[in-house]
């Protein structure tokens, strides 16, 4: 599907993305919209008498065929219960994952939105009773093939791959070594005294991810659900200062604890966990820096001024790593 000098996605052409859906036994009317996604890539297709259609072209070798059609089994298993989530579409056979040319693809309903407007109290209360629904069926049994959000995998194999990476620069490499070693141990430290269980998340439950109708929230992009602490689905959603995100957790708790118990010892990994995707999100697009998309969408990366500012911050999240966590009102 490709060779040393071309990425993977040079190969999925329009008449690719069609003629996978033909294989499927779709009817493309032969319009394509190409969706704001980089790690996969995303298009909305016309269909001939039929509403148009969502179809995921996944990145080759991010996850294995049983990571995937697990995320799809916690989807689907999410709709049965009438939470709002957007599962992939099951052909006659049953199969939600499929392949052409190469590619691994799904099939998503169109299902469209606008941005939850979180400064009401009402609708984080109302999002917070969704992600209690998720979490009680999450909490049911844990994933096989997909990873857990742990110190390893979000913390120290990326500051490991970026200290080996010639992205960053001679003069940034040992104040980020510094630094980045420090919040790990700081880190590590407030993982090791909180007890948590474990449960399958959505895994990356931000704003962008709910879209908001008149029937209210709906979740997207399962993508990267995996195993963690509860918190993690709870925390992107909070902004502000320290005492207006307590006020916003107290929300999303008063809708969350209708179905589920929120354990408030988690609040203590929130700056954690923020950390821990701070620095996963900088290894992320150093890794993907070959993908033609990634410069074009990031050109403020890979410059001596993003890693000067990544280190400074990576500096204030020690000191919010260390500071006390959130009341639990």
């Amino acid at each position: 599907m490709s060779d040393q000098n071309t990425h993977p996605y040079e190969h999925l052409s329009p008449d690719v993305i069609m003629n996978a859906l033909e294989s499927i036994g779709l009817e493309p009317d032969g319009g394509f919209l190409a969706l704001n996604s980089y790690e996969n890539r995303v298009y909305q297709v016309g269909i001939e008498e039929s509403a148009p259609l969502i179809v995921k072209f996944y990145r080759p070798q991010r996850w294995t065929d049983d990571a995937i059609r697990e995320e799809h089994r916690f989807s689907l298993a999410l709709a049965a219960e009438e939470i709002p989530v957007v599962p992939p579409i099951a052909d006659e056979q049953g199969e939600t994952l499929h392949t052409h040319q190469g590619f691994r693809f799904s099939v998503y309903t169109r299902s469209g939105g606008r941005w939850p407007e979180l400064e009401n109290p009402d609708n984080l209360e109302w999002i917070g009773r969704f992600i209690g629904r998720i979490h009680l069926l999450g909490a049911s049994r844990t994933f096989e093939h997909r990873p857990n959000l742990d110190l390893q995998s979000f913390g120290q194999e990326p500051v490991d791959y970026l200290l080996n990476n010639d992205l960053l620069p001679v003069e940034i490499a040992n104040p980020y070594r510094r630094v980045a070693g420090q919040l790990l141990d700081a880190i590590r430290d407030v993982f090791d005294r909180t007890d948590y269980r474990p449960i399958r998340l959505h895994g990356d439950c931000h704003p962008g991810n709910i879209l908001w109708t008149d029937q209210g929230p709906h979740f997207v992009d399962m993508d990267d659900c995996r195993n963690g602490p509860a918190i993690q689905d709870l925390w992107m959603l909070l902004s502000g200062e320290r005492n207006e995100m307590a006020l916003q957790l107290s929300y999303l708790r008063e809708g969350y604890d209708t179905f589920a118990e929120l354990n408030c010892r988690e609040y203590a990994l929130i700056e954690p966990l923020r950390s821990l995707r701070m620095i996963h999100y900088a290894a992320w697009l150093a890794r993907r820096w070959d993908d033609p998309a990634f410069p074009r969408a990031f050109p403020w990366f890979n410059t001596p001024q993003y890693w000067l500012d990544h280190v400074n911050q990576l500096e204030l999240q020690l000191q919010a790593v260390t500071a006390p966590s959130l009341p639990a009102y």
